[in-house]
Parts: C-alpha cells; sequence; structure tokens
C-alpha cells in the first residue's frame, strides 16, 4: 500500500483491508444479506459503462496528461436503459440525431468523470486492485481534459462530450451556466474533488502524474477564488436569512464536494492555498446550518443559499465535507454543526422513511436516489470518525441497508452480485431498473465505504426490510375536514420552493379543521405558510379547548431569492397531546396562505430487521428527558451531541436525554 493510501486507511479507521478484496455474488434479486466477512463492492457494472473516445487533435484550451502517447480517453457513459433478459442498453442525454450519432446533451459528462474518478481512486487506495489503479489514472486523465486551460475562462469546466470525444460546451436542454464552462458550477466542484483524491493517491505512487494532478487543481482553484472566494466574508439576504456569498453556485451542496477533495489534497501534504479555499468554503457551508431539535429543518445544514425552504438528499455531503474538514484544518468549531446535523436531522429523515429527494420544505418529493443515500451513509462515517462515536455508525448502517431492501419497497437497490445499482425508488414503491452513471457511481461509494468499516457492513447487509416506522407526517391543507376558506392549485415551483398540491387560503374570520388521526402520539405541528413579502398574518391554532399557539407572520425580505415571498414551517408553541386529534385554526388578520401541516411525533421510532437480525432506532424530539420502552436488545443511549450517555443490555424501558437518541440490537 502507498503511502497516501496508508494516511487515508487512518483516517476512514480501516481494521481490516484485506478482507475487503473478495467479492462473493449473492444473487440479482434477492435480499438475503451477505456474510458479514464478504465484501460488498463490485465493480462490473461500472466498467460496463465505460468506453473509449478519441477528442479531435488541438482543441484550444483542452488537453490532458500524455495526450500526445495516449489520445484516447477512457469515460463513463450517462445512462444505461434496462432491456429484456436483464441487459442495459448504454445511452446518452437529449434526443439522438441519426445522422451525426450526437446526442442533444452528450454521452459522457463531467460530472459522472469525476465521481467515477473517485470511486475507482478509492477501491484502488482500499484494496490495492491494479485494475482500479489503472482506471483511477484513466479517469483522472479525463476529468482534465474537460477543465479548460486558458482564457477568461481557464479552469472552469466543460460538462458534456460527444461519442467521438467533441466537447458540446452549450447542452440541449440548456444547461446553466451556458456554456458550461463560462462560470462556476457543480462540475467545477466535483472537478476538485476527484483532483485532490486523485493528488493524494498518486502522490508517492506516481509523483510525476500527481504533480500534473496538482497543477490541474490548482488551475480551478484560481477559477474558484476568481470568481467564488474573492467573495468571503460578505454576507447577504435571503427570505431575510442571513447567508454567505462565497458558495460555489450558491450551493452548500457544491461547496461541499470541492470541500472533500480539497481536504484530502491538504490531508496529502502542506499547501496553503488550498487549506484556505478548505477553511473559508468550510465556514460557508457551516452557515448554512438552520433550525433546531423542535423546528424545521431540525438542525440539518440547507444546500442553497437562494431558499431556506429547501433540503434535499442528493449531494447532501455537507455534515461530510465539515467533519473532514475539521479534522484535516484541527477546528474543532467546523464539525459542530456537522454533529448536529447527523444527532437531530438525519434521525428525523430516517424515521420520516428515508432520503427524500426533496422535502420543499414539505415532503413533496419522496422519490429516493443512490446519490442521497450515499450522501447521508458517507456524511455519518465522516462524522463517527471526527467523533469517535458510534451513535453515528450505528446510524450510517441503517441507512446504508436502503441498498439491501430496507427501504419503502421491500428491494435491494444495490446487487453486489452484479454491481448494479438502481436508478431511483418512486415513492409508491416502483422501482427505476435502469442503472446510469450517477446511480452506480453512489452505490459503489458506499459500498466501498462499508467495505472499508466491516462492523458497519455486517449491520447493514443484515437489515433487509423495515419492520416499524412512526415519523414525521405530512398533512395536506385541502384535506381539512371542514373549512370556510377557499381552495385553490397554484403552479407546483414556486422559483424557491414547492406547493405540495393544494393550496388553502384562509381570511380574516375564516376557520378550518383537520384531523390528525393515525399521526402519532404526542406531536409537534408545524404549519407550513407561503408569506407574502411585508404583508401580515395572524392565526391561532388550538386543540379543542386547549391553544397550542399563535403564528403572527410576516413575509420576508427577498434578497437574493429568486421570488418575492417566503414558503416556511412554523412551529406552534405547545404539543398536540396524544388522544387530541382535531386541530382548528382560525385567522384573525390578513390571508393565511396554507400548504399543509407537519406532524412530528415527540417520539419518533424506526425498526428494521433481516434474517435474526434487528436495530430499532427512537428518537427523542422533547425538551425534557423522555421515558421510552424499547423491547429486548443491547440499547445504547445518546444525548443530542451524539455522546454515548448509557448502556443497557437486555433493552426494557430507557430514558431519552432531550433531543437525543437510542440504538437497540436484536
Amino acid at each position: 500500500m502507498n503511502t497516501s493510501a496508508q494516511r487515508r486507511a487512518r483516517t476512514l479507521g480501516i481494521a481490516a483491508l484485506a478482507a475487503a478484496a473478495l467479492i462473493v455474488p449473492l444473487g440479482a434479486t434477492s435480499a438475503v444479506a451477505a456474510p458479514a466477512a464478504t465484501a460488498v463492492t463490485n465493480l462490473d457494472h461500472l466498467d460496463f459503462l465505460l468506453d473509449e473516445a478519441t477528442p479531435p487533435a488541438d482543441v484550444e484550451g483542452h488537453s490532458t496528461y500524455r495526450q500526445d502517447e495516449e489520445p484516447t480517453l477512457v469515460l463513463p457513459w450517462t445512462y444505461a436503459d434496462a432491456r429484456d433478459g436483464g441487459t442495459f442498453e448504454r445511452v446518452g442525454g437529449g434526443p439522438l440525431d441519426p445522422e451525426t450519432g450526437y446526442w442533444g446533451q452528450g454521452a459522457y459528462n463531467a460530472d459522472d468523470v469525476t465521481r467515477a474518478a473517485v470511486v475507482y481512486t478509492r477501491h484502488w487506495e482500499l484494496t490495492g486492485d491494479d485494475d482500479s489503479r489503472e482506471k483511477a489514472y484513466e479517469m483522472l486523465r479525463s476529468v482534465a481534459y474537460f477543465q479548460t486551460t486558458q482564457g477568461p475562462d481557464a479552469g472552469n469546466v466543460v460538462l458534456w462530450m460527444q461519442p467521438d470525444g467533441t466537447l458540446n460546451p452549450s447542452a440541449e436542454p440548456v444547461e446553466l451556466p451556458d456554456p458550461s464552462d463560462s462560470g462556476p458550477s457543480y462540475w467545477l466542484a466535483r472537478t476538485l474533488w476527484a483532483l485532490g483524491e486523485g493528488y493524494a493517491a498518486f502522490e508517492d505512487e506516481d509523483p510525476e502524474f500527481a504533480d500534473f494532478l496538482d497543477e490541474r487543481l490548482d488551475l480551478s482553484l484560481d477559477a474558484l477564488n476568481r470568481q467564488v472566494l474573492s467573495k468571503y466574508g460578505r454576507w447577504t439576504v435571503s427570505d431575510g436569512k442571513r447567508v454567505p456569498a462565497w458558495l460555489i453556485a450558491n450551493g452548500a451542496d457544491a461547496s461541499a464536494e470541492a470541500a472533500l477533495g480539497l481536504a484530502a489534497r491538504v490531508e496529502a501534504g502542506p499547501d496553503g492555498k488550498s487549506a484556505t479555499a478548505l477553511r473559508q468554503l468550510a465556514k460557508g457551508i457551516a452557515a448554512m446550518a438552520e433550525g433546531g431539535v423542535r423546528e424545521w429543518p431540525y438542525s440539518a445544514v440547507l444546500p442553497w443559499a437562494e431558499s431556506p425552504a429547501i433540503w434535499h438528499a442528493w449531494g447532501s455531503q455537507m455534515p461530510a465535507a465539515l467533519a473532514e474538514a475539521s479534522v484535516v484544518l484541527r477546528d474543532r468549531s467546523l464539525v459542530r454543526p456537522a454533529v448536529a446535523d447527523a444527532a437531530t436531522f438525519t434521525p428525523t429523515l430516517l424515521t420520516a422513511g428515508g432520503p427524500d429527494n426533496g422535502w420543499n420544505p414539505s415532503p413533496v418529493d419522496r422519490v429516493q436516489i443512490a446519490y442521497g443515500a450515499d450522501s447521508r451513509v458517507q456524511s455519518l462515517l465522516a462524522v463517527a470518525e471526527a467523533t469517535g462515536s458510534d451513535g453515528f455508525t450505528q446510524l450510517a448502517a441503517m441507512q446504508a441497508a436502503w441498498f439491501f431492501g430496507a427501504n419503502h419497497a421491500g428491494q435491494r437497490m444495490y446487487d453486489p452480485a452484479t454491481g448494479v445499482t438502481y436508478d431511483g425508488l418512486q415513492s409508491d414503491g416502483t422501482v427505476n431498473r435502469n442503472s446510469g452513471a450517477e446511480s452506480t457511481i453512489h452505490g459503489l461509494l458506499t459500498a466501498i465505504a462499508l467495505d472499508a468499516h466491516p462492523d458497519v457492513r455486517e449491520r447493514a447487509v443484515a437489515l433487509t426490510e423495515v419492520t416499524d416506522r412512526e415519523g414525521l407526517s405530512f398533512v395536506e391543507a385541502e384535506d381539512a375536514i371542514s373549512t370556510t376558506g377557499e381552495i385553490d392549485t397554484p403552479d407546483s415551483w414556486t422559483g424557491e420552493s414547492s406547493w405540495s398540491g393544494d393550496r388553502l387560503t384562509l381570511s380574516r374570520g375564516d376557520s378550518a379543521v383537520f384531523d390528525l388521526a393515525g399521526t402519532g402520539g404526542n406531536r409537534w405541528v408545524e404549519p407550513v405558510v407561503w408569506s407574502e413579502v411585508r404583508e401580515r398574518t395572524a392565526s391561532t391554532w388550538r386543540a379543542g379547548r386547549l391553544p397550542l399557539g399563535s403564528l403572527q407572520l410576516t413575509g420576508p425580505a427577498q434578497g437574493i431569492s429568486p421570488t418575492a415571498g417566503a414558503m416556511h414551517p412554523h412551529t406552534l408553541t405547545r404539543a398536540l397531546p396524544k388522544g387530541e386529534d382535531r386541530l382548528r385554526v382560525d385567522v384573525t388578520r390578513g390571508d393565511l396562505q396554507l400548504d399543509g401541516l407537519l406532524v412530528r411525533p415527540i417520539v419518533s421510532r424506526l425498526e428494521l430487521g433481516g434474517d435474526g437480525e434487528g436495530m430499532l432506532l427512537v428518537h427523542s424530539a422533547a425538551r425534557t428527558p423522555q421515558r421510552v420502552s424499547v423491547g429486548t436488545g443491547d440499547v445504547s443511549v445518546y444525548d443530542a451531541r451524539g455522546r454515548e450517555v448509557r448502556v443497557r443490555p437486555g433493552g426494557g424501558t430507557v430514558t431519552l436525554p432531550a433531543g437525543g437518541f437510542a440504538i437497540v440490537e436484536r
């Protein structure tokens, strides 16, 4: 193992690298768990997606390592559509022109090439596999070719490439920025991710190639400094919230993926320029943490500075980036929001149903994809490594079990026998059986992480079904059992958030009553309200004769938000007590535009099972300790910061600290 791999092994806490090299088929459809000693990483399907392209000679501003000697690039096709017999057909993005063989977007894209490079690099570092080393080298050469090397956009990245190697700077449909190398982008962030991890891996193995990667990282870092970090320290406003102005594409999600590469580069050896950029990005990401134990988004690090009303699972590696930055920069302040996300938001997400594509802010997009599930796994493992808390590794195992059948479809989303990761899980339980590059990549990133943590892998592969769940739910405003208000259907996307369906508008003197039966015992209720700029509304909420709170709302200043007005949940002062299921609202001022009600049990739970195995998560959203019956098993109790406060063999009844959680292993 080269010394860079040794450093990474220490960081990941890998106990047994050799055991991860073995791949044993598990069967294409069975959800039976793998033996504990069996690795789950299988690169076959990603290898199938790979193809070769030879770009035209002497393209201005685009070149790569040893291009004269090695003119052919290796890249993964963007999509793989399922065909009869369990086969797949590789396809590009957008419509195909049969005369030119060109796709509206292209066959290959920088987003997938960069992340495929990370897959092969991490697998090579973990196992020492020569084929993965060679493919990591080829992927990184391809990453460099997408990068623009001269002119005003030097360091930026073209997104799409056609099958013959011709770059397509302006795709159809249009991508922003357009042309794709004309500004900061997600693909610039992912290029930094790949180049940083690539440099760290090749630093000792192939110093000449590593120097090339470092030069290209420096080139993209120049673009980052010029276009983004030149605004470091400036703040702006989005829907009344103070947000950083120095995030890539205004995204903490994009910035996090760049930070992962910069952290790898800093860990590999002294580099002040990378360290400064990493610290600045991490400070911006940390500033996107919002809410608390009782208030949406429950201490999550939000992904998009232009809207404080959106969280999505895909690309949600913000806690991972903060945790890794805190370690390599030796700055404990950076890990605090990551810990809060892992200890408060993640249990809320898991008990609500898992890694949904979009809480906007109502959970309107409940499609789940590998990119989202993997981002949550990576974040939990990184926070566990930074803090030493086994509570986060246990949560990581429960989240990773999504890939092996512990999801609302009860179906495996990643198959270790073939390396196929399916493209998505619909809200109705239907599985999208296509298996394109992004899904394949993120299924493999989780598999590699599990093989690097055999104890987590053993738990995850054994959990193949959801046996019980009680968590956050959503009641549509239009489902009021009685109302004097008006129901209409607005455009779903507001520009910064989404209506879940219809809108209930209650004017002064109007009321509505909701039946919340079946939503749990004691519950927090958060009305999700659209507020117009500078318009005031007032409403009172009660259950029977019990007042739950009043909402006095004024629409916030727009700032950089794309649309005037804001959609946001607002927590009522008192919880809805067990046995009270009727909730009434009366409007006393203005027009209350209601999307629906978030209903969150004070104690949520998720139980996963398998063949003789089981794990139970119970999570408190209370301000005081809660006594909870957990049945039989070995119980570990953690506080709201993920610190273990007690262990109780045998189960029974335990006391959850305020905002804390417990894991029961059966």
